[in-house]
């Protein structure tokens, strides 16, 4: 539900904003955004005894710019008791940028360290197949393989040492 609602309230920033509006007003949501890791942050922003100015003065004294349409944006957030939706709003906008820009960002999770070549190639040869901006991020983690994960464009591509063992043993127990 909250998905759909943050939908909404981006498409009409996208349609009422231009590109360097868009820019601020993602840039503040993401500072407000990044703000919502934080227990207290949100025993604040959820708390039933302070009043919508008090949660608005808040969360506006966490924006470096105080003016324009980000001004008028919290307000209708708060107006609407919308605070709790700025992740959300967030997640929504950056995707809503991607697909007007055709730049995606995603990962290249694996348990070894990957050369800046290798990312370029990646970059490219993804960059060519999604006829789009690819900006792949490196993660070592204990994955056993190499997964590569594009959420925007819906696309996971993983090689797993496991798997390629477990079809080996059983292609050869089915040769025997």
């Amino acid at each position: 539900m909250k998905g759909i609602i943050a939908k909404k309230y981006v498409n009409a920033l996208m349609t009422s904003c231009n590109d360097s509006e868009i820019d601020l007003i993602e840039k503040s949501i993401n500072d407000i955004s990044n703000a919502f890791s934080s227990t207290k942050f949100n025993n604040i922003i959820l708390s039933p005894d302070l009043t919508n100015e008090k949660k608005e003065e808040f969360v506006l004294s966490l924006l470096e710019k105080k003016e324009g349409k980000i001004l008028n944006f919290i307000k209708l957030l708060v107006s609407n008791e919308r605070l709790s939706l700025i992740p959300s709003i967030a997640k929504e906008l950056k995707y809503q940028i991607s697909l007007k820009n055709n730049s995606y960002e995603g990962e290249v999770i694996s348990n070894f360290e990957i050369s800046k070549e290798q990312i370029t190639k990646l970059e490219e040869n993804f960059s060519k197949k999604f006829s789009a901006n690819i900006k792949l991020k490196v993660q070592v983690s204990d994955y056993p393989g190499v997964k590569i994960q594009l959420d925007d464009l819906g696309v996971e591509v993983s090689f797993s040492l496991d798997r390629l063992k477990s079809q080996m043993v059983e292609h050869i127990l089915k040769a025997i």
